[in-house]
């Protein structure tokens, strides 16, 4: 089989090295096709003069630029107060630096911790040096007295030496939507990680499968698992257990397991001197899902043998 893929001035040679090509495509033959093309950094739409500035992290690159840039500086701003944007504040502010975090949610994962569990973790990132800033976005960043004057949406000012983006990632989906596949959030994919096109397979960030883009380790080492397989001649559908997500925050260690996409229920949450369980039950008392903080993470192996798979 042979696929027409558009590049960007580069071609692929017989040894597989990439060289400047003024060509606009390159016929590239295969028998099996493999996209594992990642995910992007999502920028948010802040003006100013210093919002070209705004670093993120989402390579080995990106993240020695982040380390050259805080050299001599003690003053940053996380946009962002999910998983990534937590676990930078954590590290950050145990290191010295005194680092406000940026969020138009009402608490930190607000994606993935019911309330009263949010606000222990936050309590506690609070108490390690992390200042949040919740119902408030960045609308500025300017270049002011060798750092920047962030304005809020409500006007409020802030100062910091280094504002870094941690609002989340976007499956990346151009050249697949280039190629004509079909694409909703990720690169639509069945359960054996074949794409809409005869051959071609799409795994990691950049994969949706069956309505699920999951971009965290263990789904996409049972991806890979799974397409190994169906690769080498034994067609293989990959199963998602349920697979708990470890939030490394050493201030206040956290683990969750979202129940099922499309679950019903409510949250039950309870606290103690080790920290706070929650549980997310339907309305037969079944738990679908948990959230653990503080030490009573490692009750983590025995509540998940118990969830329901998500796939």
């Amino acid at each position: 089989m042979v696929a027409r893929w558009p590049t960007r001035n580069w071609c692929w040679r017989s040894a597989h090295k990439r060289s400047a090509c003024p060509s606009k495509a390159t016929a590239l033959a295969y028998a099996q096709l493999v996209l594992a093309v990642g995910a992007q950094a999502i920028r948010l739409p802040v003006e100013g003069d210093g919002a070209a500035e705004i670093l993120s992290v989402n390579s080995l690159s990106d993240y020695a630029r982040l380390r050259e840039r805080l050299e001599g500086r003690r003053r940053v701003a996380i946009l962002g107060a999910g998983l990534v944007g937590c676990e930078f504040a954590n590290d950050l502010a145990g290191a010295g630096f005194r680092v406000q975090v940026f969020d138009i949610a009402p608490q930190p994962l607000g994606r993935l911790l019911p309330a009263a569990t949010a606000d222990y973790f936050r309590r506690r990132l609070e108490a390690a040096g992390v200042r949040f800033h919740f119902g408030a976005s960045v609308a500025r960043a300017d270049k002011y007295g060798g750092g920047y004057r962030l304005t809020g949406s409500g006007g409020a000012s802030y100062e910091a030496d280094l504002v870094l983006s941690a609002v989340g990632l976007k499956p990346e989906i151009a050249l697949a939507q280039a190629a004509g596949l079909a694409v909703a959030r990720g690169i639509v994919a069945d359960r054996q990680l074949a794409t809409s096109a005869a051959d071609i397979f799409a795994v990691g960030d950049c994969a949706e499968v069956c309505g699920l883009n999951l971009p965290f380790v263990m789904p996409i080492m049972q991806q890979a698992r799974a397409l190994a397989k169906t690769l080498a001649g034994t067609p293989c559908a990959v199963r998602y257990p349920a697979m708990p997500v470890a939030v490394k925050t050493p201030a206040c260690p956290a683990v969750v397991c979202p129940p099922p996409a499309g679950a019903t229920g409510e949250w039950r949450e309870e606290s103690s001197a080790d920290g706070m369980r929650a549980r997310f039950e339907n309305s037969s008392g079944q738990v679908l899902g948990f959230a653990l903080a503080g030490n009573v993470v490692a009750e983590k192996q025995a509540l998940a043998a118990a969830m329901p798979a998500w796939l």
